[in-house]
């Protein structure tokens, strides 16, 4: 039990492992920047470059705003919203979602989750619901290590020591049910996959969190939202095909243990817990 149906593509890992060990002993033959190969090395010319790549790997949010627009289009098409705008980069926020019931959906975009920039979040005030949506755009990525380290490690902490309400989780990116990352609900049942503008993908991974902030004395263990209790997460899961059974919930229960406040989460699913941690206390700089 994980939390999540994917997992690391060992065969993919061990291949991506090969070739950059094939990387690190033959880049000195590559270009021409006319240095002997103990020069090169020396130069950090190798280093920075991987740096480099690394950085625009990490930074290019074009390529996951364009899997979002036409996500968003295709509901918006459908009916099933009313319209959606783009919150600007003036704001810590990506996209505000207008539904048909007359609330408004805030959706704030990350990565993989398991780096720093999942913290940076604020619900903004004019927020009905509010969703964290992950893309991870690598396909050598762990998706386990990755959900445990977002919910757990990191939104958990956030939720709780800074009083930030977030409604729900959705993972869900372009690199779903390709070659690098196999998806069990299509290997189980091929004709799930779902046709997108430019991408075929699987149904997304969705997670019910707390309908309420926790808080040591007061709210110690606040019951996640029920399924279809939040709107927007139950229009993804209507429309794109997520069954009931599939639908994660959330829990963060929370202590004080002397001096320490502790949480502890708890990844369910059709009524069983996947995954539970101990207590862990809650540590910020």
């Amino acid at each position: 039990m994980s939390g999540i149906p994917c997992e690391s593509n060992r065969q993919l890992r061990e291949r991506i492992e090969a070739f950059s060990d094939v990387l690190k002993q033959h880049a000195h033959e590559l270009g021409s920047h006319g240095l002997s190969e103990e020069e090169f090395y020396n130069s950090g010319l190798f280093r920075g470059a991987i740096e480099r790549i690394r950085g625009q790997f990490s930074a290019s949010m074009s390529e996951k705003r364009e899997f979002l627009r036409h996500l968003l289009n295709r509901l918006e098409d459908d009916g099933q919203i009313a319209g959606w705008s783009s919150a600007g980069g003036a704001n810590r926020h990506d996209y505000s979602v207008n539904l048909l019931s007359g609330r408004i959906a805030v959706i704030e975009l990350k990565g993989c989750l398991d780096g720093n920039n999942t913290n940076i979040f604020h619900r903004p005030p004019h927020a009905d619901e509010f969703i964290i949506w992950s893309v991870c755009t690598n396909p050598g990525a762990d998706p386990r290590h990755n959900l445990w380290s977002g919910i757990h490690t990191r939104l958990s902490a956030d939720i709780i020591d800074r009083q930030q309400q977030v409604d729900g989780l959705v993972i869900w990116d372009m690199v779903c049910g390709t070659i690098g990352r196999p998806c069990p609900k299509l290997v189980a049942n091929p004709d799930r996959q779902i046709t997108i503008g430019p991408y075929s993908l699987p149904p997304p991974c969705i997670y019910y969190f707390p309908r309420t902030i926790p808080s040591p004395r007061n709210n110690p263990n606040p019951l996640p939202h029920q399924v279809g209790g939040v709107e927007v997460l139950n229009i993804l899961a209507r429309q794109f095909g997520v069954e009931d059974q599939e639908v994660y919930q959330v829990g963060f229960a929370v202590r004080h243990r002397g001096a320490e406040t502790e949480r502890q989460t708890t990844i369910s699913r059709d009524g069983t817990a996947e995954r539970v941690s101990g207590w862990s206390p809650i540590r910020r700089e």
